[in-house]
């Protein structure tokens, strides 16, 4: 259990992700990027990441979720992780869930769905991502300047392994 000064949130669930669940995580991915990264340019308007969120990662991606409340029939979406095979896509939190150990339990998830290898992008300046993916394993095997990503932003590859 991580150690901070915050409440506890309660029973948090993991579940796979489906069509309805569109909506709750684009506004959660959209709060957690502004809150995290608020350098990043804002490339899309909410309308296009809602329905590159319906159209593309919920259909083409495996998608696990995590929630809060759930035993309470009041379920609050508060985190996401993306995969597509052993690629890491997305894995966003609510800024109000941060340091809590969601984060941890989505990645072991990702790691249980890819038990040999993951791979994943970060910004390079999202110096909070990287630290919370190294603490976790991954190692930096790549640099970018951008010119790969529609963000224009300087990127990390990290890898992990099963095997260390």
């Amino acid at each position: 259990m991580p150690s901070n000064d915050r409440a506890p949130l309660g029973t948090v669930r993991l579940r796979h992700a489906c069509a309805d669940d569109a909506g709750p995580l684009t506004r959660l991915f959209l709060a957690s990027r502004a809150a995290a990264m608020p350098y990043l340019p804002r490339v899309h308007s909410d309308e296009a990441t809602l329905g590159w969120m319906t159209h593309v990662v919920l259909p083409d991606t495996e998608v696990w979720v995590a929630e809060l409340g759930a035993e309470r029939g009041e379920a609050e979406l508060v985190g996401f992780v993306s995969l597509d095979g052993e690629e890491l896509e997305h894995l966003y939190l609510s800024p109000d869930a941060q340091r809590r150990g969601i984060g941890t339990r989505l990645l072991a998830k990702a790691k249980e769905r890819s038990p040999e290898e993951l791979a994943l992008h970060a910004f390079r300046r999202n110096a909070g991502a990287r630290a919370f993916y190294e603490r976790h394993g991954f190692a930096a095997v790549a640099f970018s300047d951008g010119s790969r990503n529609e963000e224009g932003e300087p990127d990390v590859r990290y890898r992990w392994t099963a095997k260390g």
